[in-house]
């Protein structure tokens, strides 16, 4: 039977799921910060170098070119065609139709393809009313300033839209930009030629000076200033008859029938267009909520390692005092291939100053030297027991089995220890209420930016973690690498589970179940060693990712439970399901809509929220080096560490829960040591002066 340390593949399942939702997201971001014309678009017209030909300046509104040259047309006289530009709108465009139907008039609606993909129910009522439409492009650009690709982006995906809203096509097409026909100068007859190639007729407006009695094309947008102007026209007695464009110059249809693809077409072009306005919408409200719920964490974390600091100085000399803590502690070690460290590991536990105690070094089938040096650390109290590899829980129950003290510490075989960290991590334990108690884990190789940005994140987010824990009496992990046991608190809970692959996890929460309180001991410190490539720390967090969620799973009763069960379910998985689970489940869409406010929305304003929530979080980290006796120094990489390794332990929490969803087992991963926790030994020990519990 194959050990822990030799378990089945990573699945792969998760990257083509990531790999699949978020180009759909970005795309549909793009699509839709694109036809709000927010990026790219031509809005204003260059000054025309050249007029219009004098064939459309003099002639006609209504223009087209065919093998027979230019042919323009004008409304007959007594006929009005009124003709409406962009839309369609929620708001004017039903008060349009209203007042239409009211007159029994008709009239022609120039429709912006990108706004008919958003409502095409006010598509379809145009076309059922007897109105005829015609294309204003799809998202109102100046067509004259544009490129060849997107002057035909323009015009065949407004014919899409307009296929997948109401099934027909037109032929109809109003230039944006442009009023009278001699305002298709320059630039913007260049494109009118190329339009009518593709087969358009070009309709222009009569200039505002030609009488309703003439005839006229009347040109209106869709506010309350063109539904006043529209209504009192509507009232001209000089006007016999309004109209649309093609039945008041008797052209062919200008709206056919879309062919069944074209359809089809339509119809996925404006799904995409509703995903990417609800995903709009909707990452603005959780891109908000994100962010409060992240500031809001800041000011707690903040809050309440100041009541955790207030609480520890309460102690004076004088004032009533615990016991000490002098009985004698089993420290259990197991090791895996740890011949790199276990030696200095050993020693760093041997020159404790709480000097009874038995070590107990737990070899897990090693493959390396691992036993033989800690074998040849000559000290009565250090026993050695060799076992074939089961995993670490397994190792850590056969220590147990040798313990004889009633005190049990268990730390990982990579980590050294201050000469008074034992010391100081027992005295809790005079409260009998106290069944377990976490030590200060720092970082000792500190080379290096990945190593700089663990050391950040040990003491900004993990250490200041425990505080905010303790205070709440919540706290869910006691980390592998330091931390006290009372040896019948362990026994009634049979022991170190192997139901999950963070075991450390899954016994503090079962210990609070069990009716124990758990406390954080920061004066406790014990240096250890932490990966030093991507590589190797994405194995790990994946390993604690996986394993935390699966203790929490494993423990979600306790939300429900009274006393001091109860209290840590509510506050303590809560939290880390909030904040540890869904919000890094979210970031890289809220990443992938910072981009989009970037590049479509107000790239100033993004910048203020991430250099302002940067702010808040240098201040934040700055209080937790010093309340840890850390230098500053280390901040200067917390923008980076922003940029680069948020992102990475947020696809570690992607990737373990789309794991755990799709049945996967995780293979067991080993960090290879290279013996370098004790490099920051020697340096200030800044808890000295603060009292013990």
């Amino acid at each position: 039977m194959k050990g822990r340390h030799k378990q089945s593949r990573d699945p792969r399942g998760h990257w083509l799921l990531l790999i699949l939702v978020l180009p759909v997201m970005f795309a549909a971001l793009l699509f839709e910060g694109w036809t709000n014309n927010e990026v790219g678009a031509a809005e204003t017209r260059t000054a025309c170098t050249a007029p219009a030909p004098d064939a459309v300046a003099n002639g006609g509104p209504v223009v087209g070119i065919n093998r027979n040259g230019i042919q323009t047309g004008s409304m007959p006289a007594r006929t009005v065609a009124l003709t409406f530009d962009g839309g369609p709108d929620p708001v004017w465009t039903p008060r349009l139709l209203d007042l239409l139907r009211q007159n029994r008039a008709r009239a022609t609606f120039f429709l912006l393809g990108s706004q008919a993909a958003r409502h095409p129910e006010l598509v379809r009522r145009i076309r059922a009313e007897g109105h005829e439409i015609g294309s204003n492009t799809y998202t109102g650009p100046a067509l004259g300033e544009t490129s060849p690709v997107r002057f035909s982006a323009e015009l065949d995906l407004t014919q899409t839209a307009l296929a997948g809203a109401s099934g027909m096509n037109t032929t109809l097409l109003r230039m944006p930009k442009t009023t009278s026909a001699d305002t298709l100068c320059g630039r913007e007859w260049q494109a009118a030629k190329q339009a009518a190639d593709k087969g358009y007729v070009l309709v222009a407006a009569d200039k505002p000076s030609r009488k309703p009695a003439q005839g006229l094309v009347r040109q209106f947008s869709q506010t309350d200033t063109a539904y006043q102007e529209t209504k009192k026209l509507l009232a001209d007695p000089n006007v016999d008859r309004f109209t649309t464009v093609s039945a008041g110059l008797r052209l062919l249809p200008v709206n056919t029938q879309a062919a069944s693809a074209d359809r089809w077409e339509g119809t996925g072009l404006i799904w995409v267009t509703t995903l990417g306005r609800l995903f709009a919408n909707a990452m603005i409200w959780v891109l908000g909520i994100a962010g409060g719920l992240g500031v809001l964490r800041l000011v707690l974390l903040s809050f309440f390692a100041r009541a955790h600091v207030r609480r520890l100085e309460r102690f004076s000399p004088g004032a009533p005092w615990l016991r000490e803590v002098t009985e004698p502690v089993t420290v259990l070690v197991p090791a895996y291939n740890e011949e790199a460290g276990i030696e200095s590991t050993v020693l760093s536990l041997l020159d404790s100053t709480h000097q009874n105690m038995q070590l107990i070094v737990i070899d897990d089938g090693s493959t390396d030297r691992t036993a033989d040096i800690a074998e040849a650390i000559d000290d009565p109290r250090v026993t050695v027991i060799r076992k074939p590899n089961a995993g670490k829980a397994a190792a850590l129950n056969t220590g147990l089995g040798y313990a004889m003290h009633d005190i049990v510490v268990m730390v990982d075989a990579d980590t050294v220890f201050e000469p008074d960290a034992i010391y100081r991590l027992v005295q809790s334990l005079a409260h009998p209420a106290v069944g377990a108690v976490s030590g200060n884990t720092k970082v000792g190789n500190r080379r290096g930016l990945l190593a700089k940005w663990q050391h950040l994140e040990y003491c900004f987010g993990f250490n200041l973690d425990r505080r905010m824990f303790e205070v709440l009496e919540c706290m869910p992990t006691i980390p592998g690498a330091i931390g006290a046991f009372r040896r019948d608190a362990l026994m009634g809970v049979g022991g170190v589970s192997e139901d999950t692959l963070a075991e450390d996890t899954d016994l503090t929460m079962t210990l609070w179940r069990a009716g124990w309180r758990v406390i954080y001991e920061e004066s406790a410190i014990a240096w250890t060693e932490v990966p030093t490539s991507l590589g190797q720390l994405w194995r790990q967090r994946y390993r604690w990712c996986y394993g935390t969620i699966q203790a929490m799973w494993k423990h979600r009763s306790a939300f429900f439970g009274v006393g001091t069960a109860g209290r840590f379910g509510r506050r303590g998985l809560s939290y880390i399901a909030l904040f540890q689970v869904l919000l890094p489940l979210l970031a890289p869409i809220i990443d992938v809509f910072a981009l989009y406010g970037v590049l479509f929305r107000d790239p100033l304003e993004s910048a203020l929220v991430w250099f302002g929530f940067l702010g808040i979080q240098l201040i934040t980290a700055g209080y937790a080096l010093k309340l840890d006796g850390e230098k500053l120094r280390t901040l200067w990489s917390m923008p980076f560490q922003l940029l680069v390794y948020r992102q990475l332990m947020y696809l570690v929490v992607i990737q373990s829960v789309v794991a755990l969803l799709l049945g996967s087992k995780l293979k067991w991963h080993r960090i290879k040591r290279s013996g370098t926790a004790a490099e920051q030994i020697g340096g200030p020990a800044p808890y000295k002066s603060l009292p013990t519990r």
